[in-house]
């Protein structure tokens, strides 16, 4: 099986306020940059979105992938099984639901391992992928995040 690392962040100016995703793939000295923005959004969402970025971006299903991210809320929920309670209750009363179905329609197409870094701790992928992030949310052409729903 085909093994790929995946490095994301995400970004929010505000919670909720403009966002971005950062995503970096790698495998075999291949290497590639993935990241957009959003106009009013939240981190966690951008967060999320990052890993499902990486995920669909991946062409040889199934692969090895190990996910690199600074986000205890998208590892906690898949490492605690927090996630397959949430999906058995049809996400009722969870924040994200749109994005948390899409996520395990790529998720299970891969054998996923996640890997929790520390952010902003110098990690280079970790920083290049905050960059990424921030410049994402802070750009001229922001799409509108159109299942953000502020509660």
């Amino acid at each position: 099986m085909k093994k790929i690392q995946i490095y994301t962040d995400g970004s929010s100016r505000g919670n909720p306020g403009p966002g971005g995703y950062g995503v970096i793939l790698e495998s075999d000295g291949y290497n590639k940059e993935l990241s957009g923005g959003f106009k009013k959004t939240t981190n966690n969402r951008m967060e999320l979105l990052a890993v499902i970025i990486g995920l669909e971006a991946l062409k040889i299903k199934p692969s090895d992938v190990t996910i690199y991210s600074d986000s205890k809320y998208v590892i906690d929920a898949v490492l605690k099984k927090w996630l397959i309670k949430w999906e058995k209750k049809n996400f009722k009363n969870k924040k994200n639901p749109d994005l948390w179905k899409r996520f395990l329609k790529t998720y299970r197409d891969h054998n996923v391992k996640f890997q929790w870094i520390k952010g902003h701790s110098n990690h280079l992928q970790n920083e290049r992928c905050d960059s990424l992030a921030v410049k994402a949310a802070l750009g001229n052409k922001l799409d509108e995040d159109k299942f953000y729903k502020k509660l």
